[in-house]
């Protein structure tokens, strides 16, 4: 694959021919930062960890110019944080075993342009070679617009790809808030109690947001053991971590459904669970 922007790259870390490397690939995320992947797409990182079946790959949208920093990193450049998270990604994408790590590298701010088609038909360009068969992205209650604006182009790419090339579900996952609101009739519950180890190890690559500013490390491992706990109020934990996730398949498959629409079925849910208890105790 060729990729448009200066900076871009497909990262493979057995050293496997790029597109070999791509079509191998089971489960993917399309994230728009560095470090979203780790975050809210952990679920797949684990399934594929170890095994010569499955496979990982993490889809990243932008360069990650606009990174907060702090201490090592408080003067550095954009260009210099640039290169600084994409060392980085290379790094988590060894240690977690991936079979690619693709950069596109496009400023924020072009992801968030509606009328910007780039970012939406690169991200089906690589959809389309690799045909995963689970993909996760953002969640459409993210608060994070280059979050929302991500899922939003990956949306768009995979309506526009056909049906067979389509993956069997698609998640919009955790990052920039949480899912613990949703009713638990409509959350994707993904057990990632193991491999604690490895959870740890891939958010503390990411030195320059962890000392950098947002200590993403110990925020993400405290919601997932959070989720465990606070998921069922009578029963006993059955596993040490949880991420939850928006089923956004339906989504993907009827292109007339309207996103606004799907999410607000959620928070109507939402809403109605609440009213109905405190109905029935007042």
């Amino acid at each position: 694959m060729r990729l448009k922007n200066e900076g871009a790259e497909i990262f493979v870390p057995d050293g496997t021919p790029e597109e070999e490397a791509l079509r191998r690939t089971t489960h993917m995320s399309v994230g728009a930062h560095v470090d979203d992947a780790e975050i809210g797409a952990y679920d797949g990182i684990l399934k594929c960890f170890g095994s010569d079946e499955l496979w990982f790959t993490s889809v990243t949208a932008t360069n990650g110019s606009g990174s907060p920093r702090d201490g090592l990193y408080a003067k550095y450049t954009n260009e210099e944080m640039m290169a600084v998270r994409k060392v980085e990604q290379r790094k988590v994408a060894t240690v977690g075993g991936y079979a690619a790590a693709v950069m596109l590298y496009y400023p924020s701010a072009e992801v968030k342009d509606a009328n910007n088609a780039d970012p939406k038909e690169e991200i089906k360009a690589v959809i389309e070679l690799a045909r995963p068969q689970f993909i996760y992205t953002h969640n459409f209650a993210d608060k994070h617009d280059t979050h929302v604006a991500t899922a939003l182009r990956t949306l768009q790419a995979l309506r526009e790809l056909p049906e067979e090339a389509q993956p069997e579900k698609l998640y919009g996952c955790e990052v920039w808030r949480d899912l613990d609101w949703m009713a638990d009739k409509d959350k994707v519950v993904f057990d990632v109690g193991e491999h604690e180890n490895l959870a740890a190890a891939l958010l503390g690559t990411f030195d320059s947001q962890v000392c950098g500013g947002k200590r993403y490390d110990l925020a993400t491992i405290g919601r997932r053991r959070a989720n465990a706990t606070y998921h069922e109020s009578h029963g006993v934990d059955v596993t040490t971590a949880m991420i939850f996730a928006m089923d956004l398949t339906p989504l993907m498959q009827d292109a007339d459904k309207d996103v606004w629409g799907y999410v607000k079925e959620h928070i109507d849910r939402f809403a109605e669970e609440v009213s109905d208890r405190l109905k029935k105790l007042t």
